[in-house]
């Protein structure tokens, strides 16, 4: 019987409670090569439970669902981390003032290489060397948890494109060499049957909320297609928006509320 990789991977009751999607071996290379950092992932995960009150409150990215995550991760040194920088180009052109030579099959660059080491030598030689700074080339990209050589980040319900954001500094991340992995929890597709039947959202006081005819606000409502859930990072992520980055996305299922199970059975 073959194997399945993930399961090698991922803790059996991690695999129950969210819904799993590997990119270029995200799980392996976060268990292999950074697996003190994935494991303090894994037990914020396991520890991770919401109930039909958080669901219900208002406030999208900013209700206690993300707190309670960034409660589980702060206290271990998980910290929002932002990247910037100039980009420096050398450009060199001419050859040195040398008739260009056909080198034959085989043949390395040692001699070029030799002369390109400092630029000074370079100009001496007859190249035209023009240094060019690029300001700010990279700037803005933020990553709400970095620890060591991990990303990790949530996005309970923002408007969808801000996986864009996220997956871009992933990947921006990435490229400079700063992490191996990322993770990035959303909500699973499967909490909308739990969005259809808690009915109308609350407010502050715990009372339904009504629009401005005075009907009640639906739940579904609030937690709309164009909000961050798996189905709106899953095409992206097949598109490569995160370029070279691997990311493990998690999705949130009823399986991590504490009280659904009793509601469903008093709401058949």
């Amino acid at each position: 019987m073959t194997t399945n990789l993930i399961d090698t991977f991922i803790p059996e009751d991690i695999r129950e409670l969210y819904e799993i999607h590997n990119y270029r071996n995200a799980a392996q290379v976060l268990a292999t090569g950074c697996p003190d950092e994935y494991q303090e992932i894994i037990e914020g995960l396991r520890a991770f439970r919401l109930t039909l009150a958080d669901i219900r409150k208002q406030g999208g990215n900013e209700s206690d669902i993300p707190k309670r995550i960034s409660g589980l991760l702060h206290e271990k040194g998980w910290m929002e981390t932002r990247i910037k920088g100039d980009l420096l180009i050398t450009k060199i052109a001419g050859s040195g003032g040398k008739k260009a030579k056909v080198k034959n099959e085989g043949e390395g660059d040692e001699d070029d290489t030799e002369t390109l080491e400092e630029i000074e030598d370079l100009k001496k030689k007859g190249y035209q060397v023009e240094q060019i700074v690029r300001e700010n080339f990279l700037d803005g990209h933020k990553v709400d948890y970095v620890k060591n050589r991990v990303a990790f980040d949530l996005e309970w319900n923002s408007k969808d494109q801000t996986f864009d954001r996220d997956l871009y500094a992933f990947r921006a991340f990435h490229e400079c060499d700063l992490i191996d992995a990322a993770v990035l929890l959303t909500r699973s597709a499967s909490l909308n049957m739990v969005f259809d039947k808690l009915g109308p959202e609350l407010d502050n006081d715990s009372n339904p909320k009504t629009d401005k005819n005075g009907k009640p606000k639906l739940i579904k409502t609030k937690y709309g297609a164009s909000t961050t859930w798996m189905g709106k990072l899953l095409y992206r992520l097949n598109a490569g928006r995160h370029g070279g980055c691997p990311v493990l996305a998690l999705g949130i299922t009823p399986n991590l509320i504490t009280d659904w199970a009793e509601y469903e059975k008093e709401h058949p």
